[in-house]
């Protein structure tokens, strides 16, 4: 008796491993949703795996700087992600802005300092309705910023 039930207990534990397999790997789902992915980071929480690229914007005074306006639709969150082609000698930041408006209501901003060359991102912000810009920003220059256009 003792055996039977054990034999059923491994043939359903099979079984039941079998069902869940095929499960694995064929989708993931995104870690968070709108204002919800606020101040998230966009690979952590899986919404880089759908994003796009809605703009983006180079520094008219520093060669090799480039920002990119990232979207996941999955996510309704943008991010802002930076590229540094050579070594920067001074701190330059990329921000991801998020409006109510095109220009207009401005509600928050997340920034991340330019790598020393390669690829960083911000943290994301998040709305369906919201809209997003991305830029380049040198704090030692009172007018040096270069955004993409609203998104």
């Amino acid at each position: 008796m003792k055996r039977a039930i054990a034999k059923m207990a491994t043939v359903s534990a099979a079984a039941m491993t079998m069902a869940l397999v095929p499960l694995a790997g064929t989708s993931y789902a995104a870690g968070c949703y709108g204002a919800g992915c606020d101040n998230r980071g966009p690979v952590s929480m899986g919404c880089d795996a759908d994003a796009v690229t809605k703009g983006s914007a180079t520094s008219r005074t520093h060669s090799g700087l480039r920002v990119e306006l990232r979207w996941s639709p999955t996510c309704q969150a943008a991010w802002a992600r930076v590229t540094a082609t050579g070594e920067q000698w001074w701190e330059r930041y990329g921000h991801i802005e998020k409006w109510s408006g095109a220009g207009t209501g401005f509600q928050r901003s997340l920034q991340v300092t330019f790598p020393n060359p390669g690829t960083d991102w911000t943290n994301m912000l998040g709305s369906p309705t919201a809209y997003y810009r991305a830029c380049i920003s040198d704090p030692a220059a009172t007018n040096d910023v270069d955004c993409t256009p609203f998104w």
